[in-house]
Order: C-alpha cells, then sequence, then structure tokens
C-alpha cells in the first residue's frame, strides 16, 4: 500500500512528540544521545530537534568553554516555559491562583481573601481578579495558559457543578469552567477540593512513595479524597469518597466536639475555637484533651470505612487541624486500631492550604501530556523570549 503525505506528515509528528518525551525531564542532552533514548537514527533526530526548536518545542544549549579537546557537542533542552498551567482553588475564605511551566516548575502564585457568604457572582469576579494580578505580574496573557483546573468544594458532576452539595451559597448553580471559558481556550477541568489535594500529596507532598492512598481533610468540614493503584478515583457521579454524608459515620458532628468543650471564649469563630481546644490539650487541660478524644473517636469511624473498603498504603491527615497533628494522629491511631484489620501508615500532610491548588496544576499538566501525546500540540505557537 502507498504512503500518502498525510502519513508521513503523521509520522514526523510523532517522531518529533517522542523526541520532546526524550527531552523532557532530563539534563540537556547531544543528538546521540537523543538518538539512543528514542531509537530514531542520529541524521533523523538532528533534523527534528532542529524543527522543535523552530516550534518553540526546545532551545539550544550552547556549549561550555572548559572543554580544550576538540568542540564539544551541542545540547538541547525542553522549553518547559513555552505553555503555562494554572490551578485555582476557590474555597470558602480564600482564593488562591498558582501557575507552572509545562515541567510544573512553580512561576507564581497569588491569593485573595473571599469573603464565605459571597453569592457565585461575586466570588467569580475575585477569581477574575485574582487571575488578572497573576497573570500582570508574570508577564502573560490567557493565550499563554494551555491546561487549566478549578477546585471546589463538595462533590463535582459532569457538567463541572457541585449539583449534589456544597457549603457555598447559591454555588450548586454556578458554571465556572463555563466561566472561565469566555476568557480561556484551553480545556478547564473542575474537581473537588479534597480529590485535588489527594492528587497533590502524591505529587508534591508526603505521599510520593504510594499507589493507594486516602487523603483525609480534617477541619470544620471532614471530606476525603481516594488515590487507588496510582489513579484519582472519581465515582460514577464524581462523588466517590463522600462519605460523610452517611450521618451513622458521624463526621457531620465530629467538630462539635471542640466547639463544645468547656472554656473555649464565648465570641470565638468554630476554627478558632479548635485552635484554642488543641493549645489547651498540648498545655495538659483535661476537658480539651477529652474534647479531642470524642473528635477523633468520631473522625475514626469514617477514616476505618474508608480503610476496610479500600485498603490504602498510606493515609493522609491534611486540612486545617493538620496543624495539630501531634494532638489528633495519636488518639486517632488508637481508635483505628480497634476497627482496622490492617492499620495502613498515617502521615501528616507537608502543603498546608496550598495543596488544593498544586493538585488542579498536576491534573491541567496531565491533561497537556495526554494532548501532547494525541499530537493535539504537536506544532505550538513559539513562545515568547
Amino acid at each position: 500500500m502507498a504512503t500518502t503525505g498525510t502519513d508521513l506528515s503523521r509520522m514526523r509528528e510523532m517522531n518529533q512528540l517522542s523526541i520532546v518525551w526524550a527531552l523532557r525531564g532530563n539534563p540537556p542532552s547531544t543528538v546521540t544521545e537523543l538518538a539512543g533514548r528514542t531509537g530514531l537514527s542520529r541524521p533523523a533526530v538532528d533534523v527534528l530537534v532542529q524543527a522543535l526548536v523552530t516550534d518553540g518545542w526546545a532551545a539550544v544549549e550552547e556549549p561550555g568553554a572548559k572543554s580544550v579537546v576538540g568542540r564539544p557537542a551541542r545540547r538541547y533542552r525542553f522549553r518547559a516555559d513555552a505553555g503555562h498551567a494554572l490551578g485555582i482553588d476557590i474555597g470558602v475564605h480564600k482564593i488562591l491562583v498558582m501557575l507552572s511551566d509545562l515541567e510544573g516548575n512553580l512561576v507564581r502564585t497569588v491569593r485573595r481573601p473571599a469573603d464565605p457568604e459571597a453569592d457565585p457572582a461575586a466570588r467569580l469576579a475575585t477569581v477574575d481578579e485574582t487571575v488578572d494580578e497573576l497573570l500582570a505580574a508574570a508577564g502573560m496573557t490567557e493565550s499563554d495558559i494551555w491546561g487549566l483546573t478549578v477546585g471546589v468544594t463538595g462533590p463535582v458532576d459532569a457538567s463541572g457543578r457541585t449539583s449534589l452539595f456544597t457549603p457555598l451559597p447559591g454555588w450548586s448553580t454556578a458554571d465556572p469552567a463555563g466561566h472561565l471559558a469566555g476568557r480561556f481556550r484551553c480545556p478547564i477541568q473542575v474537581e473537588n477540593d479534597c480529590k485535588l489535594a489527594a492528587v497533590a500529596e502524591r505529587w508534591k507532598g508526603v505521599a510520593q512513595d504510594a499507589d493507594d492512598i486516602v487523603y483525609l481533610l480534617a477541619g470544620i468540614r471532614t471530606g476525603a479524597g481516594l488515590i487507588l493503584d496510582g489513579t484519582l478515583r472519581r465515582g460514577h457521579g464524581g462523588a466517590a469518597g463522600e462519605i460523610g454524608a452517611l450521618k451513622a459515620v458521624r463526621w457531620l458532628d465530629a467538630p462539635g466536639h471542640l466547639a463544645a468543650c468547656p472554656g473555649v471564649p464565648a465570641s470565638a469563630r468554630p476554627g478558632e475555637a479548635a485552635a484554642w481546644v488543641f493549645q489547651a490539650a498540648r498545655e495538659g487541660n483535661r476537658e480539651a484533651k477529652t474534647a479531642v478524644r470524642r473528635y477523633t473517636r468520631d473522625l475514626a469511624v469514617g477514616v476505618a470505612a474508608l480503610v476496610l473498603a479500600l485498603d490504602p498504603e498510606i493515609v493522609v491527615l491534611g486540612g486545617g487541624f493538620s496543624r495539630s497533628a501531634d494532638i489528633i494522629l495519636d488518639p486517632l491511631h488508637r481508635e483505628l486500631t480497634k476497627h482496622c484489620l490492617r492499620l495502613p501508615e498515617l502521615r501528616t500532610s507537608t502543603l498546608g492550604d496550598e495543596s488544593v491548588a498544586l493538585g488542579g496544576l498536576r491534573l491541567a499538566l496531565d491533561d497537556i501530556d495526554d494532548r501532547m501525546l494525541s499530537a493535539e500540540l504537536a506544532a505550538p505557537r513559539a513562545p515568547r523570549g
């Protein structure tokens, strides 16, 4: 069968992509090294890598002056700044936007406070302002963004909405993807915040060595994100991990034990009350220690159910209460021992409140990678600079 021009063009694109993948994650490489990684001939790699330089995928690393024998070989590196990704955390109290290059290196982070009672229009306006500030500071425009993921509170359905449940006022009718599509041409994903936090822990957090992970959001709100066999699990309708909806699990009531602790200042808001209790427990306050024990007892019910169902290697304690892991983990461990056939390792998140936006970046970068493999991004416009 004769080979058509379309076949040859497609073959060239795929060969170029194989070189892109050989460059990514590696130090600057010679044509010979790239030929060895890709299985292509050296002359073919030489031609293709020059085209990648022209298209903006690769850059030349000029030889240094240290070599005294002969002319050192020219080396090429992947242009990680050819495109960028955004991770956006639309939280109850904050909007956090993070920008990375194609290798996941953080370029810029901007956060703004959010009013917990803000309606969807006001909250999305704050998102726009935060994105505007970040792009201006980075000297970029929307066309520089190749992938974008938004993290929201509540299970996300196929339309990108939180139609089942969300604590944000009016948010069940909000369409963040549709709103952002008015300014960004790249694919836009929307995902639950706990699920994104789980992704972040496996990417840059304390669970990088594990494939089976339960991420536990411990705070005024309790939730979970699940990674099994290295893959984020969403479930059929996006509600995987929402075990707290079952009243028998007692997650809805668990934080109330902290707020009801005797001695908590009457003016303290829920988060401040919890912080007061944890500190009092550190100082040996008997009533505070009892409140923490009751909280972890209720917390353990849902965690044990997930552990028994999924048998994870690691449970990661995240969320605002993870700052008091020194007070929570020991009683939680004791409670889980009562219920679980095999107790997974308990670890404390080190990512703080950046975990959701970081997970959003990872999902956006994964989507970009998928499109690179499909040759959808085979010939990008050359980046500026």
